[in-house]
């Protein structure tokens, strides 16, 4: 016998629907950062070993797609914080999330056209991101100055800025290593030594 809709509908999506779901957005994430917002959705649907109509069921339009696949990326490096203050002392979990970010901040870099293409649509994917990443980013340096780490003075919209200006700066594929010990270097100014 099967369930009333009503009831369907509260249990949320299926698990392969799910699963579809953030094959998608790795896969579109990963393809608009290489070839820009003009990537066919065959290619995506592809990539995500999906049929094309899934996409569509997902994203009628590509701007969603582009604006769930940032927010995605967002929504990991802001989930990370919490899961690494979970499993890690609070130094190894501040630096460990900087690291986590700098990805995050590199891979928005390059989603730049395709965000432009939302943004010119009227959409706003950068609404609240800000905010959300101060919250979490100001959970690691509380628990760090707690544990008598990092300095209780050091601002997360602060710290948040400055790796946000390292990753413009050197955020290149060949810029790597030297992107690396430019955070080592910011990570040191924070500690309390």
């Amino acid at each position: 016998m099967s369930q009333p809709a009503d009831q369907a509908s509260r249990r949320g999506p299926r698990s392969d629907a799910t699963r579809n779901r953030a094959r998608l957005l790795a896969a579109a994430t990963e393809l608009f950062v290489e070839h820009g917002p003009d990537v066919p959705y065959t290619e995506i649907a592809k990539a995500a070993k999906v049929g094309v109509g899934t996409i569509y069921r997902h994203f009628p339009t590509r701007e969603e797609l582009i604006e769930a696949a940032y927010r995605s990326e967002l929504d990991a490096v802001c989930d990370a914080a919490g899961e690494l203050l979970a499993s890690r002392n609070p130094e190894e979990a501040l630096r460990t999330w900087m690291d986590r970010f700098i990805e995050y901040m590199t891979t928005k870099l390059g989603l730049t056209e395709a965000i432009r293409a939302v943004v010119a649509s009227g959409g706003n994917p950068f609404a609240q991101s800000r905010e959300k990443l101060n919250v979490v980013l100001g959970d690691l340096l509380d628990a760090t100055a707690a544990s008598g780490v990092t300095r209780p003075e050091v601002s997360a919209d602060d710290l948040l800025m400055t790796l946000s200006g390292l990753a413009m700066a050197a955020g290149a594929p060949d810029q790597r290593d030297q992107l690396r010990r430019m955070v080592d270097l910011v990570y040191e100014g924070l500690r309390s030594h």
